[in-house]
């Protein structure tokens, strides 16, 4: 049953990589920047988020905040 779902969406998505590849390539941009631009934004900040919880975790600091504190009187 889930094989033939499967199979079903990888079907589709073959119909849809066809249409896609068809288009001129301005059009492919126009079509995919909507897509990719949210995602992309959404993976840096999981990773952003992540590191900060790694570094967090770990006692580092930023770089710029040891500086800053020698600076300071």
């Amino acid at each position: 049953m889930l094989w033939a779902a499967w199979d079903g969406v990888a079907h589709w998505w073959d119909g849809v990589e066809l249409w896609l590849t068809q288009l001129a390539f301005a059009l492919q941009v126009a079509l995919l920047m909507p897509v990719l631009l949210p995602v992309c934004w959404w993976v840096a900040g999981s990773l952003d988020r992540i590191s900060d919880l790694i570094f967090n975790q770990l006692g580092h600091r930023y770089a710029g905040d040891t500086e800053d504190a020698r600076e300071r009187p």
